[in-house]
């Protein structure tokens, strides 16, 4: 659970996440989209590779990556029964708006 959390620690693998939520990438879709050196960009890959976040699947020349749902869905309920949330989340008390705080 250490690599899952290392993983998401850093905020450029975050939006490699992100990105993949909505389809594959290969590397150059992503570096196109991040402001990323592509050098980076495969370090990050390696750290997101060794947290089994995301999948590489070669077609032809190119490496496309996938993201892997299933081990953030694992590590939250692992963080879940660290601290012993069980059940369904209680009701967020409603917010009060800007207005109702100037009154």
């Amino acid at each position: 659970m250490s690599d899952l959390f290392d993983a998401l620690a850093n905020p450029a693998r975050r939006q490699i996440l992100v990105l993949l939520r909505e389809r594959d990438f290969s590397a150059g879709d992503i570096a196109d989209r991040l402001p990323i050196a592509k050098s980076t960009l495969s370090q990050h890959f390696n750290v997101l590779k060794a947290a089994d976040l995301i999948r590489s699947t070669r077609k032809g020349t190119t490496i496309m990556y996938s993201i892997n749902a299933s081990v953030l869905e694992e590590g939250l309920m692992g963080l879940m029964r660290l601290l012993k949330i069980e059940g369904k989340p209680k009701k967020a008390k409603p917010r009060l708006g800007l207005r109702a705080l100037q009154r």
